[in-house]
């Protein structure tokens, strides 16, 4: 990811949810590595709801956001969201987000733990967020995708 990009989420994030800059910058970090495990897994993964806040403002960027997820893995992870109330049997969002932090390590990326605190709700639930999985009900599911070359 080019460091304007970087910038432009950081700031989309301090803008929209009224964080500082760093606070901002460590949630862009966390959904960059989040998205590169995601990239490497078969089994579905779960941001916390604060590192979601991250993958909602990358996802406005649709073509960087494709790029970026091209370039880690030649795949592109879905942002998968369910309907509004339906959760399936035996889901456990927290075996979700637990199963994103080991991904994250085990792709050799810092996990910055108190982005990823089992505790924290879905900012976005009061305000009609629809998904499920994870702490926010949002979750990836890969798609393996051709890669063309010209």
């Amino acid at each position: 990811m080019s460091e304007e990009l970087f910038e432009q989420l950081t700031r989309r994030i301090v803008k929209e949810q009224g964080m500082s800059a760093e606070f901002a910058a460590r949630i862009v970090d966390q959904v960059l590595a989040f998205l590169a495990a995601c990239a490497r897994s078969e089994a579905p993964l779960s941001p916390s709801s604060t590192v979601d806040i991250g993958w909602h403002a990358f996802i406005l960027y649709t073509k960087e956001y494709a790029d970026f997820c091209d370039g880690i893995a030649g795949h592109f992870p879905h942002h998968d969201p369910t309907p509004l109330g339906v959760t399936p049997k035996g889901f456990s969002p927290q075996k979700n987000v637990d199963r994103s932090i080991r991904a994250m390590r085990d792709a050799g990326f810092a996990v910055d733990l108190a982005l990823w605190d089992a505790s924290a709700r879905c900012s976005q639930r009061q305000q009609g967020c629809t998904h499920s999985g994870g702490n926010t009900g949002c979750h990836h599911r890969s798609v393996q995708t051709e890669t063309i070359t010209s």
